[in-house]
């Protein structure tokens, strides 16, 4: 999963028949069906069945396909579980994460699905380390909505320190993190903003609440061309540096040793699985 791209991550209810149709000709690298807030309670158990239609027809192509259940705790979150073990999709996302028993009962109805975690509670915060571990634990999406009304903050900047307590865990456990919604959809200079600082700050790309987000996300956490014209130049030149017997090489100045090439490869490698991902 490391190569595949996460740049984008639209947020699709699975209880509308049009938007699951059009979700399957939007650009985004991940969708997210939700049975969960985009649902409305009376909607609830008929969109298991059209979620389960619209992802038994395909046509989804090669974006990664996660369903939102509702949590187990409320009176539809079990029988979500269950059904979604039954659909054509390639990972399920528990709501309000927090701690491992929350994983360990959601693992009993899925034994074969890669598991994702919200995480939005103050709790599952400060126990990001262990359920990032869970061996069932395949990534994070960031619940910021929640996790504000929670900890009665005002600003993302508040959010800081959780933000990035989740992208340690991530990393440290080998997993995808994605960062929460820009709620204000029309405001594409907010959106571009707090595009980049997720994308600084090390998440792999951001959930999105409406298709017009699509392409400035997928533009900001996407390698630029000077991003890939400088990793192939950075490889080719620590090759050349390494024929002659040398352990660095210099481009544009600067050094370039192994952990640079590590990183240009890993550029490179999410270049080439978006360019493939975008012509299917």
């Amino acid at each position: 999963m490391q190569n595949r791209p996460y740049r984008s991550a639209l947020y699709i209810p699975g209880s509308k028949d049009r938007a699951l149709d059009k979700a399957r000709g939007l650009p985004v690298d991940v969708i997210l069906f939700d049975l969960e807030d985009a649902v409305a309670p009376d909607a609830k158990i008929a969109a298991r069945d059209t979620l389960h239609a619209a992802l038994s027809d395909g046509g989804y192509g090669q974006r990664l396909r996660i369903v939102r259940i509702n949590g187990l705790d409320t009176e539809w979150g079990r029988a979500d579980a269950a059904a979604v073990a039954a659909m054509d999709c390639d990972a399920i996302l528990l709501p309000k994460v927090n701690g491992t028993e929350d994983v360990d009962a959601l693992a009993a109805f899925v034994p074969d699905m890669p598991i994702w975690a919200m995480m939005e509670t103050p709790q599952g915060i400060l126990n990001t380390a262990q359920i990032a571990n869970h061996p069932r634990i395949a990534g994070f999406v960031l619940g910021t909505n929640d996790l504000a009304k929670d900890l009665n903050s005002r600003t993302r900047a508040a959010l800081t320190t959780s933000l990035q307590i989740c992208v340690l865990a991530a990393r440290a456990a080998g997993i995808v993190a994605l960062d929460g919604v820009y709620n204000a959809f029309k405001d594409e200079d907010g959106l571009r903003a707090e595009c980049i600082e997720g994308r600084d700050m090390g998440f792999d790309g951001k959930t999105l609440i409406h298709p017009a987000q699509v392409a400035i996300t997928n533009e900001i956490f996407g390698p630029t061309a000077e991003e890939i014209d400088l990793a192939r130049r950075q490889i080719a030149a620590f090759e050349a540096a390494e024929a002659e017997g040398q352990g660095v090489a210099v481009v544009d100045g600067r050094i370039v040793e192994n952990l640079h090439i590590v990183t240009a490869r890993a550029t490179l490698a999410k270049a080439e699985a978006i360019a493939a991902l975008e012509t299917t």
